[in-house]
């Protein structure tokens, strides 16, 4: 498990999110690679089916919600992003479920 991966499990047991700017810190990572890499987790989670575990990030000025381009991944791996905070809650609610010991 990748460091990333490692902080959004801890963020998904704790029933927590984190902006895109703390994760980065936290990480040591430049937002470029951040990006990247959760773009490549989109990828990853929707192939196996899981929830998509870079809802766990918010936008600095998305109102609690992740920036664009995580809807924009979605709906191009062909999810339903019409309603964004829905779908966001829908991601975030299975990821808190199955982040519980």
């Amino acid at each position: 498990m990748s460091d990333l991966e490692s902080r959004l499990a801890d963020l998904a047991g704790r029933g927590a999110t984190i902006t895109y700017g703390a994760l980065a810190r936290d990480l040591g990572w430049r937002m470029g690679a951040l990006t990247e890499a959760l773009e490549i987790l989109i990828e990853n989670d929707a192939r196996a089916g899981l929830p998509l575990r870079a809802a766990l990030c918010e936008g600095r000025l998305a109102g609690g919600l992740p920036a664009q381009g995580f809807f924009l991944k979605a709906a191009a791996l062909g999810f339903d992003v019409t309603d964004p905070a829905g779908f966001a809650a829908s991601q975030r609610a299975m990821l808190f479920r199955v982040g519980k010991p």
